[in-house]
């Protein structure tokens, strides 16, 4: 249940935000007066990147302040993380600011819908940031503390219930409830039936780069280069619970390949291209850092992309459930 309210804290504002952006979009597409409704969605928008900018500007005096014990790697990025992101999301919404921006993605700079996308983008260097500033050690620390009180970090109920949170946030973001019916907003996402030769190639797709990937790894590892240890400690202490059962490892590979793959693939890639996509899927990944394992992320994400374009978004989403289950169940077999 407590997840289940964290959740709903963290998605409304989003919802409302894109559910404004397309009521805006729909009265913007029947040539009817939109901008009270656009205006409204930005406005929310730019509130919270007001509330990130503050926070991010005033941490290191309200810090000293307290007087805690608390010390982030650093400080200055954390600030930064916060204020800098902040800043440029709200300037993203800005009407010149998005007819630049048209010239090298696909989006159409009146759109309302358009504008908050290219904001929202601004949350995953926030929270990219915002982790590397407290640290990766420090957060892997806590979360051991966490768990040794007996409260998981990441349970197999939590992690169905974020990514069907985010599948449903890319439905409503493509118009579902305002502007399209269900069958249209899976028609925009890409998810249609697939064929069995579709299935097979997204599968077979997912096997096949799982030893490209280990292989690649040890020779980084032997070699040093691009490795962190606190990325595999701070990914064990978030998905090590989870590992501990076969249906927690198949929703490892099932239930990012519903949110990950609707929300990037199926909504956001036509918009704003593959490789900029493939860099948000990357980076949104913050639990690896900014480090070789954040790079292979980035190369899955332009073969997951490649297919969507190809084929479709269900044709990735089963490379993506394919590739993640076989790594979870090496990781657990210790292999």
């Amino acid at each position: 249940m407590i997840e289940l309210l964290n959740l709903l804290l963290l998605f409304a504002p989003l919802f409302l935000i894109v559910g404004l952006a397309n009521l805006a979009e729909g009265a913007r597409e029947h040539e009817k007066p939109f901008q009270g409704l656009a205006i409204a969605g930005y406005l929310l928008l730019s509130l919270l990147y007001l509330a990130a900018i503050l926070i991010g500007l005033s941490l290191e005096t309200v810090l000293a302040a307290l007087d805690t014990t608390f010390q982030p790697d650093s400080l200055s990025l954390l600030t930064a993380g916060l204020w800098i992101p902040g800043l440029v999301g709200i300037l993203l919404l800005l009407p010149p600011v998005r007819r630049l921006l048209s010239y090298v993605t696909n989006i159409d700079p009146g759109s309302p819908v358009h504008a908050v996308a290219l904001s929202l983008t601004m949350l995953v260097l926030v929270n990219l940031f915002v982790t590397l500033g407290i640290g990766l050690g420090n957060l892997a620390e806590s979360l051991a503390a966490q768990g040794e009180a007996g409260a998981a970090a990441t349970t197999t109920l939590g992690l169905w219930l974020q990514q069907i949170f985010t599948a449903l946030l890319a439905l409503v973001g493509v118009g579902w409830l305002t502007r399209r019916d269900w069958r249209q907003a899976l028609q925009r996402l890409g998810i249609v039936k697939p064929t069995v030769r579709q299935l097979l190639i997204g599968f077979f797709l997912g096997l096949l780069m799982v030893p490209v990937i280990m292989v690649i790894e040890q020779l980084a590892g032997y070699y040093n280069i691009g490795m962190d240890e606190n990325v595999s400690d701070l990914t064990e202490q978030l998905l090590g619970s989870v590992l501990t059962t076969p249906f927690g490892i198949f929703t490892i590979g099932a239930a990012a390949a519903l949110g990950e793959e609707t929300i990037f693939r199926g909504a956001i890639q036509p918009r704003f291209g593959l490789v900029l996509t493939s860099l948000l899927f990357a980076l949104v990944h913050s639990n690896y850092g900014l480090t070789l394992s954040t790079l292979i992320v980035f190369v899955v994400g332009m073969i997951l992309g490649l297919l969507r374009k190809r084929y479709n978004t269900t044709t990735s989403m089963m490379m993506h459930a394919t590739y993640n289950i076989a790594l979870a169940l090496l990781t657990t077999l210790g292999i």
